[in-house]
């Protein structure tokens, strides 16, 4: 689709000023809009959008300093680069008037007229340019609306079968009698649960990356949630191997639901990655005044080469010489999480002191939130 052409305003009550300029202005892909007094060409911007404004200095009524200064006080039009002709002699507090009126150039008559077509000319494509990139971003938007719908579709579709699947496992490992049957049995639902949770985590991948995960905090006790999340995982015959401790204060400002997926998703991670014979260690520290801090420890080790990939998401890297299980998103997910609630997470690992997590979380909305958070 072929893009409309930019608008360039020239403003002058002399007509053959005007049709001096329109000879030299003008170009394919450039609309020359004129007006010969300052009520007109605000006619004219109440009606266009436009990328260069060519201002004579000396009209009768509205001059060009007080245009200049109605432009600047609306903000459909205080953006618009501002070119002053005048031919009057050069004077440094005329041209300091200028500048001070918000222009980008201030030029004398007679001027050379390479000069001001060169300075138009590269108006016009930072003018284009803008539009290429509202073009992309809207197309990247568009992108990502589907994907989301995509992700959205597919999870609604996915949990259908996989919860008959899941029910009729954990109906088999009930029931049967049958060593061999109920060792499929379980095989069958630790894999649903897994596809479960990749299902989840694809679909929070695309509203983070959207910008459309909201962000709903309230007031809630840090080390309750991690023991409601732990919990999870003593059912599922994990919990002797976590060990949890909290100290001071640890309630915040944070979304409830993403603080546990977070928190699961660590634990999880240390489950998998750490060593099996070894304790997961979880410890709320709320010592400080302004924050909190989660830690989530355990025996394994991370190598060099895996850490700068560690939070990206699809990471394939293989932790401990065992292959991820899952799609890598995880520890991309519990990053994101931790950066809307204006907080960082980072990572020590080493043969001696194995490997922690550390999540350092603001109490109270610190004012980086909106730069993660869209709607």
């Amino acid at each position: 689709m072929a893009q409309s052409p930019v608008n360039i305003l020239i403003v002058d009550d002399i007509v053959h000023n005007i049709t001096a300029l329109e000879a030299l202005l003008a170009r394919p892909g450039v609309a020359l809009l004129v007006a010969a007094s300052g009520t007109a060409a605000l006619d004219l911007l109440l009606k266009h959008e436009v990328a260069l404004a060519i201002l004579d200095v000396n009209m009768p009524g509205m001059n060009g300093f007080e245009l200049a200064s109605l432009m600047r006080g609306s903000p459909r039009t205080s953006h618009v680069p501002i070119i002053f002709l005048t031919a009057t002699a050069q004077d440094a507090s005329r041209t300091f008037q200028g500048y001070e009126a918000g222009a980008v150039d201030f030029l004398y008559k007679p001027f050379d007229p390479r000069i001001l077509q060169s300075k138009v000319d590269i108006f016009v494509q930072l003018e284009q340019q803008k539009r290429q990139l509202a073009a992309q971003l809207d197309t990247t938007r568009q992108m990502l609306e589907a994907n989301e719908m995509l992700m959205a579709v597919l999870s609604h579709d996915l949990r259908t079968p996989l919860s008959a699947v899941l029910t009729s496992a954990e109906f088999l490992t009930h029931t049967s009698t049958d060593n061999g049957i109920t060792t499929v049995a379980n095989r069958i639902r630790n894999s649903s649960m897994r596809m479960a949770r990749m299902v989840d985590q694809l679909l929070n991948l695309a509203r983070l990356q959207g910008g459309r995960l909201q962000l709903q905090p309230a007031t809630v006790e840090l080390s309750a949630l991690c023991r409601t999340v732990l919990d999870e995982f003593a059912t599922r015959g994990n919990g002797e191997r976590i060990a949890f401790s909290h100290r001071g204060n640890s309630s915040g400002n944070w979304d409830a639901d993403l603080m546990c997926q977070a928190m699961s998703n660590l634990v999880s991670n240390a489950l998998h990655h750490g060593r099996k014979d070894g304790t997961i260690t979880v410890e709320v520290d709320g010592d400080a005044e302004d924050r909190v801090l989660l830690r989530v420890a355990n025996a394994g080790l991370i190598p060099p080469d895996v850490m700068p990939t560690l939070f990206k998401a699809f990471s394939a890297s293989s932790i401990a010489g065992r292959q991820r299980e899952g799609l890598g998103l995880g520890l991309h997910i519990v990053q994101q999480i931790v950066q809307m609630h204006g907080g960082a997470v980072t990572v020590q690992s080493d043969e001696t002191n194995g490997t922690t997590f550390t999540l350092d979380l603001p109490r109270a909305d610190n004012g980086r939130r909106a730069e993660f958070v869209r709607t």
